[in-house]
């Protein structure tokens, strides 16, 4: 019995163990419970769990349909990545963990969504007033499509609204459109056409994607009420002339173009001017003429019939009725006749102008050399042959361009970031002008771009250029810069009709942060050493260069290097120091003021006219120092009872009629910030003789020129201080008591 309740205690144990680790064991899944993604995204679901240790995962859809995703467990978390997201993922995720004979599950829904492109407008052709025209609005790989609302406003009036409800048969990315067809009229001009779409991504939280596009409306006239006159009329002789002129209306202003219909129906180009003038008419020139309006959003027509009388025998010209000539090459035109035996041949240009060419006849054919081909040559010449007493002319159109070399990319200075500077694009020895465009571009992005419309009447070989000014930025460097140019004559059969050149820019940056330290101080005693420190920042690296600025103001270059060291310093060494810093870009500079601080040197004292003097003459004590700034000199009488501090005037104290109290010693003290020195003399004065007149005319005389004589030398002894001392007195100083 004793046996059967310890089975039955330890069962107990057991259970009650596995039953508290079942209650631990917890499954958590993030996102919680829903997430909305977008086709083509990555997306990972995370399984993680608490209460055990080494779990094991398995993740399924509800309706176990594949997972089209990657799973990775690791430690007590399981991630499934969707990447990208597709049809396929739009599912109820389970996440199943197991922990011994615990097992928790959780789940996760995936909706998913596509509106990845804004709105496309569509026109069906260009705007034209009084006429309709329908305007598609496009929404690309949309889904799902049921929860698409579509709006076309034109000046914010809604033109059409539209949505989608229709259910969905299939999963796939479709494009939805809206149609309107409206009648454009000229106040529609600048309006704004709005295409706006909104897809509902999340019904619950009503949560809106929207995207819209918009495009500026021009509304067009096309060309009418073209109308031709002739002059004489329509019915002409052989060798005769005619004019002809055309008119028509539009908008914009209509071009006008002559053409002749060939036998083929095809038209013939012959004038882009309202006027058309045809001398020494043949039987080639009979036929239908054709005067056409033309602008962008159409053209109009008019047609004339010109009759001229038929001649027997045929004319051919090579190459074909029309050549393409490069200027400078050599052009043959050869003249063939068929039906007569015995030809006479002449060439002429169908303007009368000179051939500038040179003729050559034999037999039934005539060649016309133009070389080399310039434009004077620009015309349609006619071969005229004469069979008999008949006359028959065949014609053919020279046409010249000029594109012999890739364009040319200048800039008008260094390019340094933020100055402003002109990039230019130049294509040499163009022709025709009117047909030339210049795109210039950073990159794939146009910058700017130009035709040349107004020259369209002008016949030279010229460079043509494009000029852009910008402000260059660092981030503009390594980026490519191209010039293209296009010489767009489509019906003309040459090579190369594009041509370009490619420049990559690197931008350079100014010297800027242009600093200059001195360690320790700016203010040091003599025989200190002194660190000057320049840095510089800029592209390319700035080169420093320290210098001394002279009395004159010019620089003295020390070193190039970023650090100056002044060893055990002199008084000489004080200035003003500059730091430069120089690259192709600029000059940037900063200047520091280093003082050397000295002590007091080189004191002289001395008494004028002598350290010894008679009682009642008059006496000089004077004290200078050496080239030292700011130093402070006191005059002092030592005695016995204490030194008595002198009233002096720039170091120079003056006795006038000296007694026998002033004998004694003079001392001179200089000082300033660093030091001190001292100086000291004698002054004796010896008492008067009792045998002497003093008052002999002699003396009287000698007193007079000491009492003119003294004071000028005092005076050339104070100017003399003046110009030798480097330094300054204080008065206030002076008369302090040093006692």
């Amino acid at each position: 019995m004793p046996g059967k309740m310890v089975v039955i205690f330890g069962a107990l144990n057991v259970l009650w163990m596995v039953f508290a680790a079942s209650q631990a064991f917890k499954i958590e899944i993030f996102p919680e419970s829903k997430i909305v993604a977008q086709i083509g995204a990555s997306v990972s679901l995370t399984c993680s769990t608490t209460g055990c240790e080494s779990p094991s995962f398995s993740w399924r859809t509800q309706i176990d349909s594949p997972l089209n995703a990657k799973v990775r467990n690791e430690g007590t978390t399981s991630t499934l990545t969707m990447d990208p997201v597709s049809f396929e993922n739009e599912h109820s995720y389970l996440c199943t963990a197991t922990c011994g004979s615990g097992k928790e599950e959780k789940g996760i829904e995936v909706r998913i969504y596509s509106f990845p492109k804004d709105p496309e407008i569509y026109l069906s052709g260009p705007l034209e007033a009084g006429k309709p025209v329908t305007v598609t609005c496009l929404v690309p790989d949309v889904y799902p499509f049921d929860r698409l609302e579509m709006d076309l406003l034109k000046d914010n009036q809604n033109l059409k609204s539209q949505n989608f409800l229709e259910p969905t048969e299939k999963k796939s990315l479709e494009t939805k459109s809206l149609e309107v067809t409206f009648i454009p009229t000229n106040e529609d001009t600048g309006k704004a056409l709005v295409c706006r779409a909104k897809l509902l991504i999340d019904e619950i939280e009503i949560h809106f994607e929207e995207r819209e596009a918009t495009e500026k409306l021009q509304v067009y006239i096309a060309p009418r009420d073209t109308m031709i006159s002739v002059n004489p009329s329509t019915r002409l002789q052989e060798g005769g002339s005619v004019t002809m002129t055309c008119s028509s209306e539009g908008l914009p202003a209509p071009q006008i173009l002559w053409s002749k219909k060939l036998d083929n129906r095809n038209l013939q180009l012959l004038s882009e001017n309202a006027t058309l003038t045809l001398i020494a008419m043949r039987m080639e020139d009979s036929g239908i003429y054709v005067c056409e309006g033309v602008n962008m959003i159409g053209r109009n027509r008019k047609e004339v019939e010109l009759i001229v009388q038929e001649k027997p025998f045929t004319v051919e010209i090579s190459p074909g009725p029309k050549i393409a000539a490069q200027v400078g090459d050599s052009v043959v035109l050869t003249c063939g006749v068929t039906g007569c035996e015995s030809p006479s041949f002449s060439w002429r240009t169908q303007i009368d102008s000179p051939l500038s060419g040179k003729v050559s006849s034999e037999g039934t054919t005539s060649t016309l050399t133009l070389n080399p081909v310039s434009f004077e040559n620009e015309h349609s010449y006619l071969c005229t042959v004469t069979c008999g007493h008949k006359k028959l002319e065949k014609g053919i159109k020279v046409d010249l361009y000029s594109f012999p070399r890739d364009p040319e990319i200048e800039t008008s200075g260094l390019l340094v970031d933020g100055n402003p500077v002109t990039i230019s694009c130049k294509v040499p020895h163009v022709y025709p002008l009117d047909r030339l465009e210049i795109e210039l571009l950073k990159g794939e992005s146009v910058m700017k771009s130009k035709n040349f419309l107004e020259d369209m009447h002008k016949k030279s070989l010229e460079t043509k250029s494009l000029e852009m000014t910008f402000i260059p930025t660092t981030e503009d460097t390594g980026k490519v810069f191209v010039c293209q140019a296009k010489l767009n004559i489509d019906e003309m059969e040459f090579e190369p009709k594009q041509r370009q050149s490619t420049q990559t820019f690197y931008v350079n940056v100014a010297p800027r942060n242009t600093t200059i330290l001195v360690s320790p101080s700016f203010t040091v005693k003599e025989g200190s050493s002194v660190n000057i420190t320049c840095s510089s920042n800029g592209l390319p690296a700035p080169k420093i260069l320290l210098s001394r600025q002279l009395n004159n103001g010019d620089l003295q270059p020390l070193s190039e290097n970023t650090t100056l060291t002044l060893i055990s310093t002199k008084m000489e060494d004080s200035g003003i120091y500059v730091c430069e810093g120089i690259n192709q870009a600029g000059v940037s500079r900063k200047e520091v003021e280093l003082v050397i601080q000295v002590a007091p040197k080189d004191i002289k004292l001395i008494a004028f006219p002598s350290e010894s003097v008679k009682e009642g003459e008059t006496v000089i004590i004077s004290c200078t120092c050496g080239n030292v700034p700011k130093t402070w000199i006191i005059l002092k009488k030592k005695e016995e009872t204490g030194d008595t501090v002198l009233k002096s005037t720039d170091g120079a104290y003056t006795i006038h009629k000296a007694q026998l109290e002033d004998a004694g010693v003079y001392e001179c003290e200089s000082k300033n910030e660093v030091g001190l020195q001292l100086r000291s003399i004698t002054l004796d004065v010896k008492g008067r003789e009792s045998n002497k007149d003093y008052f002999s005319p002699e003396l009287l005389m000698l007193y007079c020129a000491s009492s003119l004589i003294i004071p000028a030398i005092g005076m050339i002894i104070y100017f003399a201080r003046k110009a030798n001392m480097k330094g300054s007195y204080s008065l206030v100083e002076a008369q302090k008591s040093k006692v």
